[in-house]
């Protein structure tokens, strides 16, 4: 039998514990005394805040800066996500032009190390998607596009109507499948928030990753306007915020994405 499509997977999930939090592991080697130290508390956090999640998303820069041993712990956080029935998207960005292309969608789409979406990089031109889109679509998975991110300079490139256009060809494919949502969703800064209802106007069928929460400022009172009626299409990811709330106290993490999950669910209390 093939795999549940990765949207209606999230979606379950989101319905059945009632959360629109997603986890960013982004272990920093800084913080750690050890690299067995990092991987512990790594995984720790993991298991830790595993019901209070829709999804864990892996930032790819940090675990492939640790070499070896981070693509190794990378298997190992995907393996046990796998094992919590937990979605996994890597971030990672990836973006290229013909084989490489499709040598990236096989690497980070397929595999032990690979998640079940990967956030790509459009600004190689629209073709360039052809073959992550694809990957997606034949394993269930799906994959999220950059369309307007939440760091400040993405106004130097994403400004003038760049974005717009993004969204309006993630709109064309989403088109061509079935179902609420599609395997085609976009990435849109939840420090954007005056914008997030005429995205989700724009790209109805794509499911939203939303970073920026917590360490970059967003806040969970103003994101509302992202989420389909019922409170599903959307996730909100917050990283620094939960892993390192507090040094590296477990307990203190998990008490912070429960209040982010909180926080989210207020919010779309409050409009509905």
């Amino acid at each position: 039998m093939p795999p549940l499509p990765f949207a209606q997977r999230l979606t379950e999930r989101t319905l059945a514990l009632n959360t629109r939090l997603c986890l960013g592991l982004d272990p920093r080697a800084d913080v750690y005394s050890s690299h067995g130290e990092l991987r512990t508390h790594t995984l720790a956090v993991l298991n830790a805040c595993d019901e209070l999640v829709a999804c864990v998303k892996p930032q790819l820069a940090f675990y492939e800066a640790l070499g070896l041993a981070g693509m190794e712990l990378l298997e190992e956080v995907c393996t046990v996500a796998r094992s919590l029935e937990l979605p996994i998207i890597l971030d990672a960005k990836r973006g290229d032009i013909g084989s490489t292309a499709q040598a990236y969608a096989r690497a980070w789409l397929s595999g032990t190390h690979a998640g079940a979406a990967l956030t790509v990089n459009p600004f190689l031109g629209f073709e360039t998607l052809a073959p992550f889109v694809q990957a997606a679509r034949h394993s269930g998975g799906a994959v999220f596009v950059l369309v307007k991110t939440s760091n400040p300079g993405q106004a130097d490139l994403q400004g003038s109507g760049v974005s717009e256009k993004v969204a309006d060809e993630l709109t064309r494919l989403g088109a061509q499948e079935g179902g609420i949502l599609s395997s085609v969703g976009a990435v849109v800064g939840a420090t954007h928030p005056q914008e997030l209802a005429q995205w989700r106007a724009r790209i109805p069928r794509a499911p939203l990753l939303l970073p920026g929460l917590g360490a970059q400022g967003a806040k969970p009172d103003d994101l509302a306007g992202a989420f389909l009626p019922g409170g599903t299409g959307a996730v909100v990811s917050a990283s620094r915020g939960i892993q390192y709330a507090q040094g590296l106290d477990v307990s203190a993490a998990t008490q912070a994405a429960r209040g982010f999950r909180d926080g989210l669910n207020a919010a779309l209390e409050r409009r509905d």
